[in-house]
């Protein structure tokens, strides 16, 4: 029975990337650079700050973007949650979790310093119970550490836990801990990725479609002998 569901932040929970890739802009235009369109970094936004970097510079070498990350990451501080929002529809199903008393948390690889803000600014840090950010352990996904250590916060065995990803790392993660997972279409995952190859155990379109998912696994009452 599942009685836990430990979500991504970053392209799964929260559509953060408007205040990233304003972030990455207004590197760009410290550096004398033009804006890039959205759709150029988009896709990048769950790969992690260098994945960004290298979106919203190609045209610079490895070596000259490294001292950009941690300018970038204060910029984006500055301004977490302006416009980052809950997907379409995740309202309700967080709602519906509630009533299903299902145990929640956030497994996310972002650093503490930008989640905690940004749960709390979003008025999300009371809803989840546990949360493991990147640098909470010593290994991130897709080690298993983090989705286990969620899981022991919260009481729970791995195989009554699913994880909820739109990044190969987040359903590698669960696989490696002997959780269940479920890919996400609506995330930042991209047009050529092959969400069906990652291993999932399901792929979502819609975040309603998780609400579905967990209601075939609830196990009946016992019926008293």
């Amino acid at each position: 029975m599942i009685r836990a569901v430990l979500f991504d932040l970053d392209g799964t929970l929260l559509d953060t990337a408007p205040d990233l890739i304003r972030a990455a802009n207004r590197l760009r235009l410290q550096h004398g650079l033009d804006a890039i369109p959205a759709q150029q970094v988009r896709p990048f936004v769950s790969k992690g700050g260098h994945a960004m970097l290298r979106a919203a510079f190609p045209d610079w070498s490895e070596a000259a973007r490294a001292p950009l990350l941690q300018p970038f990451l204060d910029l984006y501080r500055e301004q977490i949650a302006v416009e980052s929002r809950l997907f379409d529809g995740f309202d309700a199903v967080l709602d519906a979790l509630d009533a299903r008393d299902m145990k929640l948390a956030i497994v996310t690889n972002k650093p503490a310093w930008l989640t905690e803000p940004l749960l709390i600014e979003s008025g999300l840090a009371p809803r989840f119970a546990a949360v493991l950010c990147g640098d909470s352990l010593a290994e991130r996904k897709p080690h298993p550490a983090p989705v286990l250590e969620a899981c022991r916060r919260l009481r729970v065995a791995a195989s009554d836990a699913v994880m909820v990803g739109d990044d190969e790392r987040d359903i590698a993660s669960a696989r490696a801990a002997g959780a269940a997972s479920i890919a996400v279409r609506f995330g930042y995952a991209g047009a050529d990725e092959n969400l069906a190859g990652w291993g999932a155990d399901h792929i979502i379109d819609t975040p309603g479609e998780l609400i579905r998912w967990l209601d075939t696994r609830t196990v009946p009452a016992t019926v008293a002998q």
